[in-house]
């Protein structure tokens, strides 16, 4: 299937299902964009050469950490089940991603740091950053289906980095395209968000849970992406 099939059906099934994705989404977007706008103003306000963060700003970011965990789990669940024409109600896909959590925490930790590590590595050497950078986006399309294999497949975290990594290999150029979405949608995203911020906190709030909303777009296309490889394999 082409990827403007994808797109299409994408963008169809986010406009047809837009109120159902808006009451699982949004609430949890809500609680984990607050913690991220309160966390980057404590990182503002710190001393760049005596940092000190105590236990508060360690707890937000694992509870960060969790919320983007239920988001992603019940996302995908609604997905799976929608595409499989059946229904539940937000809090049972809700209570149903509860545990998918801890997995998808751990593949997250370690699909993350197989990500970074390139870019990191090679920033030693200077401008070959630009290289580990390039290296970086291609395993994170590589490991793009990892929160798919934990979710839909039922895998443990190490299965999904290598079963994700597999998966991928003829539709990477594919979901590169895909992941590409997310820079246009960043830059107009963090230009209104600064904007929204010299108004006031809770206009940014709204702001940026808007646009984190509209990029869940980006893992809709990647599902049905998913959906149709997987039938055709």
């Amino acid at each position: 299937m082409s990827l403007s099939v994808v797109l299409s059906e994408a963008f169809n099934f986010f406009r047809n299902h837009l109120s159902q994705l808006a009451a699982l989404t949004i609430p949890l977007l809500l609680a984990q964009v607050g913690i991220q706008l309160w966390l980057g103003a404590e990182f503002a306000k710190a001393d760049i050469e005596n940092p000190q963060f105590g236990a508060a700003h360690f707890f937000a970011m694992m509870v960060m950490l969790i919320i983007f965990s239920m988001l992603i789990a019940a996302l995908t669940l609604y997905l799976q089940l929608r595409s499989e024409g059946h229904q539940l109600g937000t809090g049972q896909l809700l209570k149903a991603s509860m545990p998918f959590v801890p997995p998808l925490l751990l593949a997250g930790v370690f699909s993350g740091m197989a990500i970074l590590a390139p870019v990191v590595f090679l920033a030693v050497f200077g401008p070959l950053w630009i290289i580990g950078l390039g290296i970086s986006l291609y395993l994170f399309a590589r490991l793009a289906y990892v929160n798919f294999m934990v979710v839909a497949e039922r895998l443990t975290p190490f299965e999904a980095i290598k079963a994700s990594f597999q998966f991928s290999s003829p539709i990477a150029l594919k979901t590169m395209a895909l992941l590409m979405l997310y820079v246009p949608l960043s830059l107009v995203g963090g230009t209104l968000s600064q904007v929204a911020g010299n108004v006031g906190m809770p206009l940014q709030l709204l702001a940026d849970t808007g646009f984190a909303f509209i990029g869940l777009f980006v893992n809709v296309a990647l599902f049905r992406l998913y959906m149709v490889t997987r039938s055709q394999a």
